[in-house]
């Protein structure tokens, strides 16, 4: 089940990726921008937006483009070789080759960390599919964390509880500055006479049952009875307890399987 979730979620991140709507990209510092004039080819240059948010266009100097959609910041230089007597009809065309004030972060378990560039509208399911999908060591459970009018937030997402519910009103909108981290899986251990102890990821629901199978099953001298785990409580207490086979496991447990006496 927690496999066939998993391909469900990576079908629905592919298809996020592909639908993505492409909305006007707005430039910012760092930009860099080729510009070309219609009919005037000498005033064909490549600049980059200044941290003051202006670019360098032949005749005119700096101009101020950030927070400026494509077309607006086309339609400005025009106007403004227009006024200054420069061209009767300015056709200006932008190309941003370089897209750098629009990025976003996305962190932990995933295959391709780094940042990825904005350009119109997307939501955290698009910017994981840009980044390679989830890792194997990667758990459900996504932070992201926004910076909107000086105040930052962060909203923990549960991906495949999402994804399960359809709830995609989640799938929350990004913008450049924002933060994605995805967690690592909970991990919890079992030691003792298992074939293979050590680690092993929590999975929803998990038995101490399945965990002892997830360390390869008992040894031939295993107990199935008056197994033990180690776990912190609320107040960070460390105790031992003694469990069943059905009992659920939590995370950072040690599992503890005794030897048979018999």
């Amino acid at each position: 089940m927690k496999r066939m979730v998993r391909w469900m979620m990576a079908a629905v991140l592919a298809t996020a990726a592909g639908l993505g709507v492409a909305a006007e990209v707005l430039l910012g510092p760092g930009d860099v921008v080729k510009m070309s004039v219609y009919g005037s080819p000498d005033m064909s240059v490549e600049t980059r937006v200044s941290e003051t948010g202006a670019m360098t266009v032949p005749l005119l100097g700096p101009v101020k483009v950030g927070g400026l959609s494509v077309a607006a910041a086309e339609k400005k230089i025009g106007d403004a070789l227009e006024k200054g007597g420069y061209l009767k009809k300015a056709q200006v065309n932008l190309l941003i080759t370089t897209l750098t004030s629009n990025q976003v972060s996305v962190l932990g378990q995933v295959n391709r960390p780094g940042r990825y560039p904005v350009e119109g509208k997307r939501k955290v399911l698009d910017l994981l599919a840009l980044a390679g999908g989830i890792a194997v060591d990667g758990g459900d459970t996504v932070d992201l964390v926004r910076t909107r009018d000086g105040k930052t937030t962060r909203e923990t997402i549960d991906i495949v509880d999402m994804v399960r519910k359809g709830e995609l009103d989640r799938d929350y909108e990004v913008t450049g500055g924002d933060v994605i981290y995805v967690q690592r899986a909970p991990r919890a251990y079992v030691m003792g006479e298992v074939q293979r102890p050590g680690a092993f990821r929590v999975e929803r629901g998990m038995t101490v049952q399945q965990a002892v199978s997830a360390g390869g099953g008992l040894t031939a001298r295993g107990s199935s009875n008056g197994w033990r785990i180690t776990r912190r409580d609320p107040s960070g207490q460390v105790q031992t307890i003694d469990v069943k086979a059905s009992d659920l496991v939590q995370t950072d447990d040690v599992i503890t399987v005794r030897e048979s006496w018999f």
